[in-house]
């Protein structure tokens, strides 16, 4: 039988490495990219997935978040949003709007200080919110599809070590500190 070799387009063959066995130039480790690397890469890649995906839905990932986040603690102020958001209440205005206007999000008198307005996620809203939530499941299922449960509750576990060891509010995503 035969054998027949795959050749690869646009690619050269692998090269022996230029300083010897298991040396590397000091640009990359020997064995492939770093994991900040990757988990850029993939970060990059999940977020433009995830856009696509919740654009079915007419929705921003910054709107789904919001949605969200207002959901979890219903009855804050813009103020106190934007805090736990990172992001400048200026900024946070607009997407307040937007979803009052869709009617899914909607502003109350605060009882406690009339200046505030305080945030509410409507009925529409929580149905919106159940939409959200599957095409979130999908989409972690998508991009973890090559791990096993335990190897994804271990990699959950592990993202969420090195998140908070780097400061980061725990399910905020930091793109809300440029919106």
């Amino acid at each position: 039988m035969a054998t027949t070799s795959r050749r690869r387009v646009g690619k050269s063959a692998p090269r022996a490495a230029p300083h010897g066995p298991g040396r590397s130039s000091g640009a990359e480790p020997s064995n492939g990219p770093g994991a900040a690397f990757l988990l850029a890469q993939l970060g990059a890649h999940a977020a433009a997935r995830f856009a696509e995906r919740i654009a079915e839905l007419d929705l921003t990932p910054p709107q789904a978040g919001l949605l969200r986040a207002v959901s979890a603690t219903p009855g804050q102020s813009q103020q106190a949003l934007a805090r736990q958001l990172r992001t400048p209440p200026s900024r946070l205005v607009a997407l307040v709007d937007d979803l009052d206007e869709r009617g899914v999000l909607e502003r109350r008198r605060n009882l406690e200080d009339r200046r505030l307005h305080a945030l509410y996620v409507t009925d529409a809203g929580a149905a919106l919110l159940r939409k959200i939530g599957q095409v979130a499941r999908a989409h972690d299922e998508a991009v973890c599809a090559s791990l096993d449960p335990a190897e994804r509750t271990q990699l959950r576990a592990l993202l969420a070590r090195i998140a908070e060891e780097q400061g980061l509010t725990p399910g905020v995503h930091p793109g809300y500190r440029t919106i």
